[in-house]
């Protein structure tokens, strides 16, 4: 039995359970809001029982999320010149001949770390 199949049987026995004790005393009971439940109940009305199963979210989404490219930009640079830290290399990825490549300092700290390369002596 999966985990959704769990919640869809909690959610289902404490409809069931409303309609012989009522609302407030199955919600005590169960440990959910009215409002929780009215809104379940709602749900059941226009869609039917299945409205009760867990939907399926959606993957978050990560803007801020480095490239690939950029991270193996960063990792070659920081291999390239071992002693610069994460100010630095930020800062010479923004110039014209690297491209411009605009990337903040703990981004580039981030980014080393994943890699294992966060201190001067890994990189070395």
């Amino acid at each position: 039995m999966s985990q959704d199949d769990v919640l869809f049987g909690y959610r289902l026995q404490l409809v069931e359970l409303a309609g012989r004790v009522g609302v407030t005393a199955a919600c005590r009971r169960f440990g959910v809001h009215r409002s929780t439940y009215y809104a379940w109940k709602r749900k059941i009305e226009r869609e039917g029982l299945g409205a009760l199963r867990p939907r399926e979210r959606r993957r978050p989404r990560m803007p801020n999320q480095l490239s690939p490219l950029l991270e193996q930009r960063i990792v070659a640079f920081a291999l390239g010149d071992p002693g610069l830290g994460p100010r630095r290399i930020a800062a010479e990825l923004a110039r014209p001949r690297w491209g411009g490549l605009v990337v903040s300092a703990n981004g580039v700290w981030r980014c080393l770390c994943r890699h294992g390369l966060n201190t001067r002596g890994k990189r070395l």
